[in-house]
């Protein structure tokens, strides 16, 4: 029975990684500038959030003591998002997925010093081999083109998500998912409000759908299950197990935008994969 709800435990997680990889090609396709996306994607994914804890009935009451980390933490999901979805802007769906890749490595250096956790050299290992995936996927860098400034503005994004997903990680086991992530989308919508004003925001009479769907799909469901799977797995194995999502990002990228991978970035994916699946057998032992 426990080895079945592992097995469960790991499709979820797996699942919302698919769901959340639609980010890059949506980032990509969607033709507005990227505050007001962000600002847009908050509050449809608010209002799509709140219906759904008031149908399970939730509560949305937190301890005072709570609300600055949890307001800490929306302010660090906002940042993380404008950073990538300018990093997507300036490359492509695998720069952009790939560059915030590099969050798995930050968080596992991070987790034990900020959660006391063991340190395991394992995961370093693990992260190591993410990096020469990327490595293989991203070869090529010039440092005086737009590239070099996603792949900066990229790193930003997961030093951002692993800080984000840390503080996290310490108010997870006292509150729903869904409740956590309502939140930080109401924290993201009224810090992102005045731009819907200030910036050009009439392409979301054309754009609604694609906005919706990530708002909906790569939003609301996605990290409210990847935020669920942290009363599950240690946020570095969470992590590392995630590194799947810019492979199906690409994959996404493939289908819709036509952006097809060389060769390196195939090695790369393999590598990427492999990390995952060693770490998902080393957890389900």
């Amino acid at each position: 029975m426990q080895k079945k709800l592992h097995v469960r435990n790991l499709l979820e997680l797996n699942l919302a990684m698919l769901f959340i990889a639609t980010s890059g090609a949506l980032g990509r396709y969607i033709d507005m500038p990227v505050p007001v996306i962000i600002g847009f994607r908050a509050l449809m994914a608010g209002v799509l959030l709140f219906i759904f804890c008031k149908w399970k009935r939730v509560s949305f009451r937190t301890s005072s003591k709570d609300r600055p980390t949890i307001i800490l933490s929306g302010v660090l999901m906002g940042l993380h998002w404008i950073t990538y979805f300018y990093a997507l802007k300036l490359s492509n769906v695998a720069i952009g997925m790939l560059s915030i890749f590099t969050y798995p490595v930050i968080t596992a250096l991070l987790e034990p010093i900020l959660l006391k956790t063991k340190f395991q050299k394992v995961h370093l290992l693990l992260a190591l081999l993410v990096l020469i995936g990327i490595y293989f996927l991203v070869p090529d860098l010039d440092f005086s083109n737009s590239y070099t400034k996603a792949v900066l503005l990229g790193i930003l994004s997961a030093i951002c998500y692993s800080l984000r997903n840390l503080i996290m990680k310490t108010k997870v086991g006292n509150y729903d998912g869904s409740v956590l992530m309502w939140y930080q989308l109401v924290v993201i919508s009224i810090c992102l409000l005045p731009f819907l004003f200030l910036m050009n925001s009439s392409g979301i009479k054309e754009q609604w759908f694609p906005t919706l769907i990530l708002a909906l799909l790569t939003t609301a469901i996605g990290h409210t299950l990847f935020l669920a799977s942290f009363k599950r797995f240690s946020i570095t194995t969470a992590s590392i197990i995630s590194s799947v999502q810019p492979v199906y990002g690409i994959i996404i990228g493939m289908i819709f935008l036509g952006e097809i991978p060389v060769f390196s970035t195939i090695i790369g994916g393999v590598l990427i994969l492999t990390s995952v699946v060693i770490e998902s057998i080393r957890t389900y032992r």
